[in-house]
């Protein structure tokens, strides 16, 4: 099974302290993966830290981490924590957070390393290097690497194609939706984009919309305010933004419109995904990937629908499905 092989290799990198990266599909059960290693290292006396680029990340990772390993101590560090135990054997941080260490860790794990601000900030890849001890090992996971990461010198990559129930990935369809903008400044949607809408509506399926910016995202809102249609919408600087997900979450409504904010970690059961004016240049190809991989997660609803509206394929469109293709196609 290729989340044991991936795993195995964890636990490698962890005693020959190399480096490797676990590109593993979204919902393959990164952090279950890294479980044995941690482990391993734990047991030597060794310290671990996890840095990842946002705080929800960090939020959800220190329970179960707390639940795995109830006897070490471990710090819980992003802006704004009261958590003061920055010595501790194992931290869960934002990358922001690493600058305070020097030459500190054994076992550096960077989660969604292509992620911003990560993949931007080139200060934060240099705390990440002086934060690590001399001999040490950098173990990188991510769904979606970039080509500069998988270049990097005498650095092991490890496939997991599959998700941990077994089932492929979703693979998006391209929908030709004509000039959604101009139809929009009339306050409507595309007809089919509508259609799309109704039947998950109809059916009460847990729908999220991506859309380009806070600007469309809002003009949206408005247009489905005035049809009547039951919905909540989400942004970066939204300060409801935690809350209208939690009710997202326990069903209290079905549609959800949201910026690429929720392209990363948020899982929904039975969720179907699609994105308006998928050309737009935001949705890059790792963005694509991520948003089709919040579909399908769940071990009894492992399938779902991935749409994206479009007004002209974009060469991120085509790479990002050829890439679910190519994993989907992968031994395991």
């Amino acid at each position: 099974m290729a989340q044991e092989k991936a795993s195995n290799s964890v636990v490698k990198a962890v005693e020959k302290k190399s480096s490797l990266l676990l590109w593993a599909v979204c919902g393959a059960g990164k952090t279950e993966m890294l479980f044995k290693g941690i482990e391993a290292a734990i047991n030597k006396g060794e310290r671990v830290l996890i840095a990842t680029p946002r705080v929800d990340v960090v939020k959800e990772l220190s329970p179960r981490l707390r639940a795995v390993f109830p006897s070490i101590p471990i710090a819980s560090l992003y802006g704004g924590s009261k958590d003061q135990h920055i010595n501790a054997q194992l931290v869960i941080a934002t990358t922001h957070q690493v600058i305070r260490y020097y030459q500190s860790f054994d076992i550096f794990i960077v989660d969604e390393v292509d992620a911003f601000p990560f993949s931007y900030d080139k200060s934060l890849q240099y705390a990440i290097q002086q934060a690590r001890k001399p001999q040490s090992s950098l173990i990188y996971l991510t769904a979606t690497p970039t080509t500069q990461i998988r270049k990097i010198p005498n650095l092991e990559i490890v496939y997991v194609p599959r998700r941990y129930h077994g089932f492929s990935l979703p693979v998006p369809t391209f929908t030709w939706c004509g000039n959604w903008r101009t139809r929009l400044k009339k306050k409507k949607l595309p007809p089919v984009v509508m259609k799309w809408l109704q039947e998950r509506l109809k059916a009460k399926k847990p729908t999220l919309l991506f859309l380009p910016s806070v600007e469309v995202l809002k003009e949206i809102s408005r247009v489905l305010v005035l049809q009547s249609i039951t919905h909540e919408a989400v942004y970066a600087a939204d300060k409801e933004r935690h809350e209208k997900v939690k009710r997202f979450r326990n069903e209290e409504y079905t549609l959800l419109l949201t910026t690429t904010i929720l392209e990363r970690g948020i899982t929904i059961p039975n969720l179907d995904v699609a994105v308006l004016g998928a050309e737009d240049h935001v949705f890059t190809e790792s963005a694509l990937v991520q948003i089709a991989g919040r579909v399908g997660r769940s071990a009894k609803m492992p399938t779902g629908d991935v749409t994206f509206f479009h007004y002209g394929k974009t060469d991120a469109m085509v790479r990002a499905r050829a890439q679910i293709n190519w994993m989907n196609k992968r031994e395991v």
